[in-house]
């Protein structure tokens, strides 16, 4: 019996490696060098792209370099858009064989050295925000935050004497592994800080100093509840110590491994690529930690890939934005390597997408690619269509302005729709660091859909999400820079997100007045449609009245 079980057991992994593998088709091939030598390939080359990037940024103020790298930049282009014509002219992708599966040891290897690092030292894993205009400072925060280092050394705060001693007592349970004594002995030094107790500087507490303390034992406390696979309560401290500490890149990465064990490999996805941003953005220069890292990012989108029923993916590299034949094009092609999926097609049009293999954040600019998205059921397609042609996403399906929803049609929505089309939103974001439209896009849909759960009384679930969303908001001023417009707008939201994690009410919220557009959007864009709809049909019953009358004249 057990030799049949396992025969059974080949056979179905069989069975999934080979469907993995058909919708993996269209994804290019993994950092192969990273797998077989994951501490060296290329590093000179890159060392010194590194280098020229850093020195390109120091001197962006100089309108001399910048015409000069506008020019080449131009004529890059120019060659990548030859090659994408080129490409799309022969129909032959560059999207070469898919790549192998990432076994689950090399992940857990991974965590091991990136996520579970300095266990038995109380190290601070600080990183000061990063101004575009002083990269060397950021490189040196960098080296700070990757070498282990204690509470005495003089690049970091001095604690509070009795905070330091409950913290040496919480590293030593964790180094005990008595996970459960450590959980509560980094709590207490948790309500020790928020009592006061941080630092010996009282006269001036340095606010980084205080962030970077206050997210250092939400890290701890993460991988304590990671040990003990509370991962519900890890995914929530993760989120707070982004919140305190957006610029440090195991922050995200903790995120990432606790959005992995609850098998939501999508927004896994989007948090591991975030953290290969802000390794680079900071200052980090060690190729081995940056391999990892993407490599744990391609294991993300592959699993979220092959796990994914409902639609299929396909990435096209560009470098401009793609005209709507060059977009036809696209969709033709996508349509004969996925039959099964062309219910609905869809091209993302807002923001470029960019893939691990093929990105070194210091090359300026990475390969870029359109995202493609084939789906088995029409109505998800048009309505992901739809929301992408928004300024400001909302996650709603009124089908007239401020006309609230009753508890029926919510749980009715959430059935047919939302639980359909909030994976497929997560999937999108997996590779696109920033959104041409809205820079609060991802924050505001995130916002939106803790609403809808507030609405459907699922409370835990709300709270989680809310924190999810103040830490991607959090994130944005590193990813991009923000017009004075869209800081007000962070700020507010961040504003109204505490108030509602607080219990206050929810009248008012800047999400809802956002709503409020949104849906007033959604029927202009029906009573549209509609319209459309009886104009072709008037004119087929016209071009019908014709033609029998036609042949009734012969």
């Amino acid at each position: 019996m057990d030799g049949k079980n396992e025969t059974s057991q080949q056979m179905h992994r069989s069975k999934e490696s080979n469907v993995a593998a058909n919708k993996l088709k269209d994804i290019p091939e993994a950092l192969q060098e990273v797998k077989n030598h994951p501490g060296d390939g290329a590093a000179e080359n890159i060392m010194e792209r590194t280098q020229m990037a850093k020195k390109k940024k120091e001197k962006q103020s100089d309108n001399v370099e910048r015409a000069s790298h506008k020019r080449k930049s131009e004529n890059n282009d120019k060659l990548a858009v030859e090659k994408e014509e080129t490409t799309l002219e022969t129909g032959n992708q560059l999207i070469p064989t898919p790549p192998s599966h990432i076994p689950l040891k090399n992940l857990m290897d991974i965590e091991m050295e990136l996520v579970y690092t300095d266990e038995e030292e109380i190290s601070f894993e600080f990183a000061k925000p990063v101004a575009s205009t002083s990269t060397q400072s950021a490189c040196r925060d960098s080296e700070k935050a990757d070498a282990p280092s204690t509470p005495n050394s003089s690049a970091l705060p001095y604690l509070d004497e009795q905070l330091q001693m409950t913290l040496r007592e919480a590293s030593t349970s964790y180094s005990e592994k008595n996970y459960e004594a450590a959980v509560e002995q980094f709590s207490t030094a948790l309500e020790l800080f928020s009592k006061g107790a941080a630092t010996d500087d009282t006269l001036e507490p340095s606010p980084e100093d205080i962030s970077s303390i206050a997210s250092f034992i939400e890290t701890k406390l993460v991988t304590c509840y990671l040990k003990l696979r509370k991962l519900d309560d890890a995914l929530n401290h993760s989120h707070r110590s982004i919140i305190l500490n957006p610029a440090y890149f195991r922050n995200h990465l903790r995120q990432a491994a606790a959005f992995r064990c609850l098998e939501r490999y999508s927004e896994a996805a989007r948090s591991t690529m975030i953290a290969d941003y802000m390794y680079w953005l900071t200052g980090g220069t060690e190729q081995h930690t940056s391999k990892l890292i993407k490599l744990y990012w391609q294991a993300m989108i592959e699993e979220a890939i092959a796990r994914e029923v409902s639609f299929s993916v396909m990435y096209t590299p560009c470098v401009t934005e793609v005209k709507a034949d060059k977009i036809n094009k696209i969709k033709d092609l996508f349509a004969k390597k996925h039959p099964d999926y062309v219910e609905h097609i869809y091209t993302d049009p807002h923001g470029f997408h960019f893939l691990p293999q093929t990105t070194e954040w210091p090359s300026l600019p990475p390969q870029r690619y359109l995202l493609t998205l084939g789906f088995r059921n029409k109505r998800i397609g048009k309505i992901l269509e739809r929301w992408s042609s928004k300024k400001l996403p909302i996650f709603s399906d009124q089908k007239t302005p401020f006309s609230p929803l009753t508890k029926e049609e919510t749980k009715r929505y959430w059935d047919n729709t939302g639980k359909k089309i909030v994976p497929v939103m997560d999937f999108i974001r997996s590779t696109k660091l920033t959104d041409n439209l809205c820079a609060c896009s991802r924050g505001i849909e995130k916002l939106h859909y803790a609403s809808f759960l507030g609405r459907l009384q699922r409370v835990e679930e709300q709270s989680q999400v809310i924190n999810q969303a103040m830490a991607e908001l959090a994130t944005i001023p590193y990813l991009q820079d923000i017009s004075q417009q869209d800081a007000e707008t962070l700020q507010s939201l961040m504003a109204d997100a505490m108030d509602t994690l607080e219990g206050r009410s929810d009248k008012g919220r800047v999400w809802n007045k956002i709503q409020k557009i949104g849906l007033i959007e959604d029927y202009l864009y029906q009573v549209e449609d509609n319209y459309l709809k009886n104009k072709r049909l008037r004119t087929a019953r016209r071009e019908k009245m014709k033609r029998t009358q036609s042949t009734q004249q012969h």
